[in-house]
Formats: structure tokens, sequence, C-alpha cells
């Protein structure tokens, strides 16, 4: 098995700025700033109103939604992202990492 770090991508689909969006948003820029701070973390934002053929594409039926696109297996979370961020890594399947924990290798 390996350990070498791998890079985070997560892809999260809006529609419109509204607050559900926002706050979404902000949960997600909070997780990647702090929850996994050692990792290597791209967030992609794309607004379904904007770009609807990455919406059709991607077979998202409803917003917000986030998919987590590397490390493997991907995950797919639909509705509210507000809720406790330890829940969301928990439900992505990511690894918490406090600023005093060194990174660790990802599934």
């Amino acid at each position: 098995m390996s350990t070498a770090l791998v890079k985070i991508v997560l892809h999260l689909y809006v529609a419109g700025r509204t607050p559900r969006a926002e706050r979404a948003i902000a949960t997600l820029r909070y997780i990647c700033e702090r929850e996994l701070a050692g990792y290597e973390c791209d967030l992609v934002i794309v607004d379904v109103l904007a770009d609807p053929q990455q919406a059709e594409a991607r077979k998202i039926l409803a917003t917000p939604t986030l998919i987590k696109e590397q490390p493997a297996p991907p995950r797919r979370i639909i509705g509210d992202l507000g809720a406790d961020p330890a829940e969301l890594l928990a439900a992505l399947n990511l690894p918490p990492m406090g600023p005093d924990t060194q990174p660790a290798a990802l599934p």
C-alpha cells in the first residue's frame, strides 16, 4: 500500500447564490482550510444556472450536491451541507487533520 499523499478533489454544484448555497460553500471552505489543511485540497464550485451542461453531464438533479472525486471511492452528498464538519468528513470518508497533526496517507 502506498503512503504517498493523495490530492483531495471536491466538486460542489449549486444553483445561484442562495443562502443554502452560500452556507454549503462556507462549510466546504472551512473544511478545506482548517480540517484538511495538511492536504492538497481542490474545491471546484459550479453554478448550474450558469453552466447547465456540467450539471447535465454529471447528472445533478438537486443542489447543493457535493462530489468527492479523489481519493477513491467517489462519494456524492446531496442537500444541506451546513451540518457538523466532522459528520461531513465522515460521510466523505476523509480524515480530519488539525493544525498539530501530520498528514496521513489517504486510502
